[in-house]
């Protein structure tokens, strides 16, 4: 049974490929274009799926989209309706891209893939609800989806048992949580749908001063979890902007201007929003529990990417353990419409569980090393070829160094987070390395922090964490017998102020919170990624280092080798490790336009 799962037409738009219930291949589009979120067609993420499992189109057995476009359309009819005339220029703008194309999704299936066979539209929660729970360890577990909004629904939640789902309740648009922190997102001068993580990163930054502020006038919260919001603070139901005037008023000025200097006032309300989410989270987390009984619960939908508020339901022990999709939003989509289709739609039963079958989300491209040689040797590129030992040898002293390593190795991960495969490496003991990785590697804000990759076996003597946390889904605090005491001076900085203090024995993954977004390593799921950071490990005693996607603001992370030494001659990297093979900065040739390249990238 060969399923093909597809998102497409919002943001980050993706294909997966089941073959008899397995996860044989899922990838973002954006890997392929190399347009950051994507959210056209996934015509090359298609193609690169049935290239790994050896398939033609004709061969699949059914095409599944994940969601219901024509439910979708009513909605946003309905809703222009309510608001008109208001919003009038919004539906002009909105209209076109439908009536052309989101409306024909299954003649664009069969037009894009010469595709004769049956198309299948999950609704878009049953797709997020699908990817949580039919990959997890879990025989049977509540479910709890949110986001911006699907068809109608903004959140979700229910039980799986077995192959089956069944949907419990949902909450409604325009009141969602998803588009709460994006109209945040928005107000403090980011990009909706991409720059929510930096809203996470700013928020220690600030103080709670609004929270009142918030639960006062912009949103009615009840005791399950359940709210409803004041739309007269917003304007995304009909709106070319998220919020109104109104909000303008109630928070003493305009939204921040994208790339100016931040505030005082952009931290707190940062602080605020997150000090929102992490209750409604957790209340909508105690009544699932209240009303399913289950031991377990599964996550996903964008919100399920906010690790912090994951972390602080996980300690709050509400359920005995939670599973989160590593590509909890959008894309992640069209693996769980994937499954829909193959468990509850045609009944087949789930394979034994001995663990999640997400198989570490290494679900991507990966290159030979016959084809990455051919590809330095078009170059003229000098490098040189280190067996296994060797290689974990060199680069555990490169990074004892100071040096930042570009580690390019094995299959492209699925989801937004790079996890030991496309990934930019430095010491974390370095308190020097998360400005240089900032500013000289990623040219991004310097207040952004940064993931450790720890080894599984070592995480509880570093952490405050009991669990492997493999996806970079949950954030925890650095053991207290690993902290630096505070001087009296320093105790006393505010804001921004607090960036540079070291904090701890790992200071360059450590946030001003004393907290880390942790990735833990098996041995199993990625043994080249954990032989190395073992080899660093007796070296310095430090089972951790730092991680970082590879890539550069604005652009996606890197799918190929190609990519790679772009990235890696256009930044400041001193090392770039392809498989097995190690190239040194100052012996390659010289890339054209490589001296302006970092004029490309005002922050944003």
């Amino acid at each position: 049974m060969k399923i093909l799962g597809i998102s497409a037409y919002y943001h980050d738009s993706a294909a997966a490929l089941l073959v008899d219930g397995e996860i044989i291949a899922a990838a973002q589009e954006e890997r392929f274009s190399r347009i950051k979120h994507d959210y056209r067609f996934p015509k090359q993420a298609v193609q690169y799926c049935l290239r790994e499992a050896g398939l033609t189109i004709d061969q699949l057995d059914h095409i599944a989209f994940y969601d219901k476009p024509f439910i979708k359309f009513n909605r946003i009819l309905e809703t222009y309706l309510q608001y008109a005339p208001w919003g009038l220029s919004s539906f002009v703008k909105a209209m076109p891209l439908w009536l052309k194309q989101k409306l024909w999704i299954p003649d664009l299936i069969k037009k894009e893939l010469a595709y004769g066979g049956e198309i299948l539209f999950p609704e878009h929660h049953e797709s997020h609800a699908a990817s949580a729970f039919y990959p997890s360890p879990f025989e049977q577990a509540a479910f709890l989806t949110i986001d911006g909004v699907g068809e109608w629904a903004t959140s979700s939640y229910g039980v799986g048992n077995g192959n089956k789902l069944e949907l419990l309740a949902e909450m409604d648009f325009p009141h969602s949580l998803g588009l709460l922190y994006s109209a945040f997102t928005y107000f403090t001068g980011f990009k909706v749908n991409s720059g929510e993580y930096k809203v996470m990163g700013l928020a220690p930054y600030g103080e709670p001063k609004y929270v009142q502020t918030i639960y006062d006038h912009l949103i009615d919260l009840k005791e399950d979890g359940s709210f409803r919001m004041n739309m007269d603070y917003f304007s995304y139901p009909a709106g070319l902007r998220m919020t109104s005037g109104k909000l303008d008023r109630l928070f003493d000025g305009p939204p921040r201007k994208p790339e100016s200097g931040l505030t005082q006032r952009e931290m707190d309300l940062a602080r605020s929003v997150q000090d929102v989410t992490e209750e409604i989270v957790l209340r909508m987390a105690r009544h699932v529990k209240k009303e399913t009984g289950e031991k377990y619960l599964c996550l996903a939908g964008g919100v399920a990417l906010n690790c912090v508020a994951n972390g602080k339901l996980l300690r709050e022990n509400i359920f005995d353990d939670i599973w989160i999709q590593p590509a909890a939003g959008d894309a992640g989509g069209a693996l769980g419409a994937a499954l829909v289709i193959h468990h509850q739609h045609l009944g087949n039963p789930r394979k034994s569980l001995s663990g999640d079958t997400q198989k570490g989300s290494y679900l991507g491209p990966q290159y030979s090393s016959t084809e990455i040689q051919e590809f330095l040797n078009r170059l003229d590129a000098t490098y040189q070829k280190l067996s296994d030992d060797a290689l974990f040898d060199f680069v555990s002293d490169q990074i004892i160094a100071g040096k930042v390593i570009g580690w390019f190795q094995g299959r492209m991960e699925f989801g937004p987070r790079a996890l030991g495969n496309r990934t930019i490496i430095g010491d974390a003991r370095s308190a020097e390395m998360q400005k240089k990785m900032n500013l000289k590697i990623k040219y991004r804000e310097s207040f952004r922090p940064f993931a450790p990759s720890v080894l599984e076996e070592e995480v509880s003597n570093w952490f405050e964490i009991d669990r492997p946390s493999p996806y970079m889904l949950l954030v925890a605090n650095v053991k207290k017998e690993k902290l630096k005491e505070m001087t009296p001076q320093q105790e006393k900085l505010f804001g921004i102020e607090k960036l540079n203090i070291v904090r701890s024995e790992i200071p360059a993954v450590t946030h001003v919170d004393y907290s880390a977004r942790i990735q833990t390593v098996n041995k199993k799921t990625n043994p080249r990624y954990h032989a190395l950071i073992s080899n660093f490990f007796k070296k310095t005693g430090c089972p951790v280092i730092v991680n970082t996607s590879f890539n550069v603001r604005g652009e996606p992370i890197v799918e190929s080798p190609s990519q790679a030494y772009t990235c890696f001659m256009r930044t400041e990297m001193d090392v770039l490790v392809l498989g097995n093979y190690v190239l040194l900065k100052e012996d390659q040739p010289k890339l054209e336009g490589q001296e302006n390249w970092k004029d490309q990238y005002e922050l944003d």
